[in-house]
């Protein structure tokens, strides 16, 4: 923006010239009609709202012709019931076919042209295991199920800590509930590849959709060949690396790879057992023949198969024969110890979490277990000494402070809680957890007056 400077008439030649002048200028959103659409990751709809008129803007509930704008919610994706892309993105797009001049901005997009970049930095908050669990009410289980598929990566990683993009986690949990409520999968495909025609950055959903359709049957490719990645069972390669014989991802998905290698989908029927004659032409004697060869690293997928299909009797007993070949695998006696957890057996599972650290001292999320199954048991110090632990090797451990606050109020050290609940809220201002803190702080403060 161009402004003028103010300086006296009678300063002398090369005097510097005072403070600028700013001219006046136009509200960020002034003339614009706002409407939103999808679920807002960084406010309520009430809330944008009044954000859209502070900034000259007028905000409207639905799409008409007058609307010059169309924010996307980016927590999930704006679909109805029915999988289809929600009626504010259909009247838009309607109305840009039409030639109006209408544009589709992203939630990220909106908040940094209001100059929000803090907001912009909360849609894409990162978020532990633990902190996507509660904030999107979903399994911790699942939340890691979902990252041994590909279908979230973690941002980043400290000391085995994944950290993950809460938008990513939401939209994966949104075309997860529309899959399970019956919703086709050809429906979601063509209500995302809409979308993407209208705002750019759907790839990433389409391949997601892709690993989650119930329908599909996921084989990896490495040096070797074809194998499950659930089961690491090996598969009939009858045409080679250079012809396989499967139907690819859109171009987005063949880039999904790990240390398996890329990921292709077949357009298979799930076997209904994998021990059954259908699920293994060699017969069921040749299956079990052949598992007795598997290494440590077979029957932990193994293991974590049985998690993710809530048989975690069979998970244990695979976990174990893992540990056999590998005894000082820290993920395999971490996993062993929730396959133990899940059935009751407390004290077994707190062993095990034991093992994990003594494996690798650093297993942050092995160290949260600990404090907060011996908080569970009352031992609230050697709870609190574990997670002072856990706080030791990452300081900034969102899970870990917010256990520490809670075992620290047990305790009746109210002031050294609230310093953890405010260190919490340091990196989670909307989750579940973030409303908790957020009340105990208030309820120490109203302690002190």
């Amino acid at each position: 923006m161009i402004s003028k400077t103010r300086s006296s008439p009678d300063a002398p030649p090369g005097t510097a010239p005072e403070s600028p002048l700013p001219l006046a200028s136009s509200p960020t959103l002034a003339g614009e009609r706002v409407s939103f659409t999808g679920t807002l990751a960084s406010m309520t709809h009430l809330q944008a709202h009044e954000l859209a008129q502070q900034h000259g803007g007028t905000a409207t509930q639905h799409v008409s012709r007058q609307t010059t704008m169309l924010v996307v919610g980016e927590e999930g994706w704006p679909l109805e019931p029915d999988g289809r892309p929600s009626l504010n993105m259909q009247d838009a797009s309607r109305l840009q076919q039409e030639g109006l001049p209408l544009r589709i901005v992203s939630e990220s997009d909106w908040l940094r042209l209001l100059g929000l970049d803090g907001r912009c930095r909360e849609v894409h908050a990162l978020y532990t295991p633990a902190m996507l669990s509660r904030s999107l009410d979903v399994p911790i289980g699942t939340i890691r199920r979902w990252e041994r598929l590909g279908l979230i990566r973690p941002v980043k990683k400290v000391y085995r800590l994944p950290y993950f993009d809460y938008a990513e986690a939401a939209g994966v949990r949104r075309l997860n509930e529309l899959l399970n409520a019956g919703v086709p999968r050809s429906q979601l495909e063509a209500s995302l590849a809409k979308i993407r025609h209208l705002l750019p950055g759907v790839d990433r959903p389409l391949a997601q959709l892709n690993l989650l359709a119930q329908d599909a049957r996921l084989v990896a490719r490495d040096d070797h060949g074809l194998f499950e990645p659930t089961t690491g069972q090996r598969c009939f390669d009858f045409f080679g690396a250079d012809k396989p014989h499967a139907t690819p991802l859109p171009s987005s998905a063949n880039e999904l790879e790990g240390e398996e290698g890329s990921i292709l989908a077949f357009r298979t029927a799930a076997p209904k057992s994998d021990d059954s004659a259908e699920a293994n032409p060699l017969g069921k004697s040749s299956a079990t023949e052949a598992k007795k060869n598997w290494s440590a690293e077979q029957w932990f997928t193994e293991g974590c198969r049985h998690l993710d299909a809530h048989r975690p009797e069979a998970a244990i007993e695979a976990f174990r024969l893992a540990l056999m070949d590998r005894p000082d695998g820290p993920e395999i006696h971490f996993h062993l110890a929730e396959a133990l957890f899940r059935i009751g057996r407390a004290e077994a599972a707190l062993e095990r979490y034991y093992a994990a650290v003594e494996a690798d001292h650093n297993y942050l999320e092995a160290w949260m277990q600990i404090g907060t199954l011996l908080a569970a048991r009352g031992e609230l110090e050697p709870a609190l000494d574990a997670l002072r632990l856990a706080l030791s090797v990452h300081a900034d451990y969102p899970d870990a402070h917010w256990h520490a606050a809670d075992v620290l109020l047990q305790l009746g050290r109210t002031d050294e809680a609230a310093a953890h609940w405010r260190s919490y809220l340091k990196f989670d201002t909307r989750g579940p957890w973030a409303d908790e803190a957020r009340q105990r702080l208030g309820e120490i403060g109203a302690q002190c007056d």
